[in-house]
């Protein structure tokens, strides 16, 4: 019989059996930014549950209140679902995952838990399993952004997205990354950037993200933690291989 558990994480859980992504390269800076990142998020409440089958790590979830939430959603009162990545499907880990953020949610008295969602990319959840769940959408963005919600209270207001991201876009012209390492892949992301600019010349400029704040006024899709951004246009909010960066470049260049 496979012995099946959910381990919610605190710093020292998270020192001993490790973060979930790129666990492959526990010395890369991606790694050692995330468990950071990680750490300084659980003194706001965040919560890292992993999925342990028969001692090994199959899955995780990643949620926090709206208020500290690293996507770029207007949710006050509501848990916000960063992130939810199984290894093993059909098996229902998603859903035990989804639920366990559901029992939270109705323990802190919230107006429902929210996800962003992208079908188009890895980087973020696909919608299928939220809707399974009795997930709701309810907004849109650029890019095949949707937002889900699960309502737990039926006066509340609902989330929304921003409407502002093309105005958003155009106060960049240099060639510009937005992040924060909320997840591994960033660091990379960010590498390959640099490297296709530099191989055409092109000056990147970089803006960490510090808070909440900062990624609402500024960050110009809902995923919130990567955009490069280039002439007032998007290059893109996920990772890009050296060359397709060279490729983008030069089309924006022309």
């Amino acid at each position: 019989m496979c012995k099946v558990e959910l381990v919610e994480f605190n710093d020292e859980l998270l020192e001993g059996i490790g973060s979930y992504c790129l666990r492959s390269k526990k010395k890369s800076n991606g790694y050692i930014n995330k468990n950071k990142w990680l750490n300084n998020r659980f003194e706001e409440g965040l919560k890292y549950v992993q999925v342990i089958a028969n001692n090994k790590q199959v899955g995780f979830i990643e949620y926090t209140e709206a208020e500290n939430s690293s996507r770029v959603v207007h949710a006050d009162g509501y848990l916000v679902i960063h992130c939810l990545w199984i290894s093993e499907v059909g098996k229902g880990y998603g859903t035990r995952l989804i639920n366990k953020c559901l029992e939270d949610a109705k323990k802190l008295a919230k107006k429902g838990v929210v996800v962003v969602t992208n079908s188009t990319t890895s980087w973020a959840p696909s919608k299928e399993i939220f809707l399974k769940n009795d997930f709701q959408l309810i907004d849109t963005a650029p890019y095949d952004f949707e937002l889900l919600v699960y309502p737990l209270c039926s006066e509340a207001e609902q989330p929304y997205f921003p409407n502002d991201w093309e105005e958003r876009l155009k106060k960049f012209t240099n060639l510009t990354i937005l992040r924060s390492f909320q997840c591994p892949y960033v660091e990379v992301a960010s590498e390959n950037i640099i490297a296709g600019a530099n191989k055409l010349n092109i000056q990147v400029e970089i803006i960490d993200l510090k808070d909440r704040e900062a990624l609402m006024e500024l960050v110009p899709t809902p995923y919130g933690i990567f955009s490069v951004i280039y002439k007032g246009q998007l290059l893109s909010f996920q990772r890009l291989t050296i060359h397709s960066v060279i490729k983008k470049l030069r089309e924006l260049m022309q």
